[in-house]
Parts: C-alpha cells; structure tokens; sequence
C-alpha cells in the first residue's frame, strides 16, 4: 500500500509537443478526431472550444517587445488525460523549459501545468505595461516643453499597441473562464481555481491596459489642444495684419486713382502718410481695448 501511494507521488504530467506536419499522426495515435483544418498561420485570436472528443483551443500571443508584429501561433488539444500543444516556432517548448527551471520540478497535473503555461504568457505583461506609462509619461512631458517632434507617430503605436494588448488580455479571461467551466469534466473540480486566477490576472491587465488607453487619449488631447492654441494664434496674428491693412489699402487706392479735380492730388504724400499713421494707431488703440493684443 505504502509502495503504490510513493508510485502516486512520483506520477507527473508531461505535455505532448509537436508541430502542424505532424499534428495529425499525433491524433490519431491518441483516438482524437477533430473536424477542421489544421492551419497554424490562420490562428488571430486566443480562444477555446469543448467538443464530443475534446477541447481545442489556440493561443495568439503578441511579442511583448514589438507587439504589432506576427504573433506567437498555438493550436492545442485537452483530453481527459493529456495536453497537446501545436507549435511551429518552438515557444511552447522554451516556454515549458523555462517554468521548469525556475520551479526547479515536474507538473504534478494538467490543471497545474494549463495555469503555469498559460500565467508564463502574462509573466512580464505587467512590467511592459508599465514601460508604456512611463512613455506616455515622457511624452506628456514633451508636449509641455514644446518639444512635440514625431509626437504623433509615437503616440500612434503606443496606443496601437495598447489596444492589441487589451484585446489580447481579454481573449485570455475568456479561456480562462471557459477552462473554469470544465464543460468536458476533464479536470479535478479542486483545481479549477487555477484557471480563475488566470481569469483574474487577465482581467487586471486589460483593465490597467484601458487606463493607460485613457491616459493616451488625454495626452493627445493636450497636444491637440496646443496645436489649435497655436493656429489660433496664427489666425489671430493674420487677422490683426489684415484688418490694419484693409483701410491702408482702400486709402492708397483711393489716393491713387488720380483724377482731375481730385483733393490733394498734388500736394496730398505728406497728408496720406498722416493719415494711414492714425488709422494704424486707431486699429491698434480698438485691439488693445478688445485685448486683442
């Protein structure tokens, strides 16, 4: 009795790795039939399925260093006794090697292994989001000391970024949610609380992602507000000029017709120059007092 409960304590899970060329032999060596085409390219989105046979499921996760570029590609496969797990790239593998360096053991369960598999994609989200704030920090600062080179570019892809995030972290509380289901009853009911915390982190980082969403928003409403302050100016400036140099202009036109009779033809230069003066005075006297200028 003493020697088969050590056998129980000894038993771990193993994942079963492979790849899209050999993902049907793989299958088929576990009775799984799955009606579908196997296309790893096609996988955009992070989402998860209970059929008759199994749960199937695919990761779409985004390169936390350059995240508008091609994503990580996971197909996966839950029976009631294994996990297999579809990748191209080997990230799944680097992914499992590096969980098991740092807990230093085996995966006792499925359950435990899904949550540390799944937690290790969310590893470092919050660090990155947090590289995020302090860009739009920096930014923000920018705009403040009129510094705003290529503002519009860098708060394009930051936000660009954000929103793929979000989407991301939303898509992984809802396999997150579905695994909690265990509408397939593959997994221990006293382990189903594992896929709840994944729920829960997913949710805190899609939350932080919107309020760093927010954050960006208002900081590009400042810099658009700054650049209408600054037209606004121009407009001002533009209109003062024009409005000084309508009368000047209706005066010389007037004085400049020339005809017979004409008051001060001969003698009116020193006249017209007095009075285009006191029409500039004039228009600068109302500007003030308007406080124009």
């Amino acid at each position: 009795m003493q020697n088969d409960f050590e056998n129980q304590e000894l038993t771990f899970f193993e994942p079963i790795l492979t790849d899209s060329r050999h993902i049907h032999q793989k299958l088929k060596e576990y009775g799984i039939t799955f009606e579908g085409e196997i296309e790893l390219k096609d996988i955009a989105f992070c989402k998860v399925e209970a059929q008759q046979e199994c749960m199937v499921g695919n990761f779409c996760i985004p390169k936390l260093l350059n995240v508008q570029e091609k994503r990580y590609q996971i197909l996966f496969f839950i029976t009631k006794n294994d996990v297999i797990l579809v990748d191209d790239d080997s990230f799944s593998k680097r992914i499992i090697n590096r969980i098991e360096q740092r807990r230093n053991k085996k995966f006792k369960t499925k359950e435990i292994f899904l949550f540390h598999f799944i937690n290790e994609f969310m590893n470092r989200d919050l660090e990155r989001l947090v590289q995020f704030e302090k860009q739009i920090m920096e930014l923000e600062e920018i705009i403040q000391n009129d510094e705003d080179e290529h503002f519009q570019s860098k708060i394009m892809s930051i936000r660009k970024d954000l929103l793929i995030l979000r989407g991301y972290y939303d898509e992984i509380m809802e396999v997150g949610k579905a695994l909690e289901e265990n509408e397939n009853r593959y997994f221990n009911k006293k382990n189903l609380k594992y896929f709840g915390v994944i729920s829960d982190r997913a949710e805190r980082l899609m939350n932080k992602a919107s309020h760093l969403l927010e954050y960006a928003g208002q900081v590009k409403d400042v810099y658009q507000s700054k650049i209408n302050a600054k037209q606004n100016d121009n407009m001002q400036f533009l209109t003062i000029i024009s409005t000084i140099f309508f009368p000047l202009t209706l005066i010389t036109g007037w004085y400049g017709m020339n005809f017979k009779n004409m008051p001060e033809l001969e003698n009116g230069y020193f006249g017209v120059i007095a009075l285009s003066i006191i029409v500039i005075v004039l228009c600068l006297v109302v500007f003030k007092k308007k406080r124009i200028i």
